[in-house]
């Protein structure tokens, strides 16, 4: 493509306008506040019980944060009142919180699931469970992403 003055001119000075409007730049990423919106969403009018049936499985630290394992599991009988509906995992610094949501039913046998996600940064991720009987329980992990294992 041949570039003229007025091609030039046109690219300066759209770049120009952009600046001077203050047009975001970036996405902006999701705050604590955000996240516990979408968990009070989740769990409606309860409050989320911390440790014990919920166990949330992530590195400490992520060499990579385009790809960073994680588990949850929650201990259940997956029958009858004791019984794991949903589990959601959110991420608090992510441009978009939520990452995944895994359903359940009695056929499950076990309500364990794992997954890589993406981290945009060093932050908390957070696992939220419902049960069948309506109590709702939530872990916290804090992984630290680092840029090619140097600290980020």
């Amino acid at each position: 493509m041949q570039m003229n003055r007025r091609s030039v001119l046109g690219v300066f000075g759209g770049a120009a306008t952009v600046a001077a409007i203050g047009l975001p730049v970036g996405l902006a990423n999701a705050t604590p506040e955000d996240t516990m919106a979408k968990i009070k969403e989740f769990a409606g009018d309860k409050e989320p019980q911390t440790g014990g049936k919920l166990t949330l499985n992530t590195p400490e630290i992520a060499e990579n944060g385009n790809s960073v394992p994680v588990g949850v599991s929650v201990e259940s009988a997956m029958e009858g009142d004791d019984m794991v509906e949903e589990i959601m995992i959110l991420a608090e610094g992510n441009p978009n919180p939520d990452v995944v949501t895994f359903k359940f039913s009695e056929l499950s046998g076990e309500a364990i699931a794992e997954t890589r996600m993406r981290l945009a940064k060093t932050q908390d991720v957070v696992a939220v469970a419902r049960m069948t009987n309506g109590d709702i329980h939530m872990a916290k992990a804090p992984v630290k992403v680092t840029i090619g294992g140097c600290g980020g």
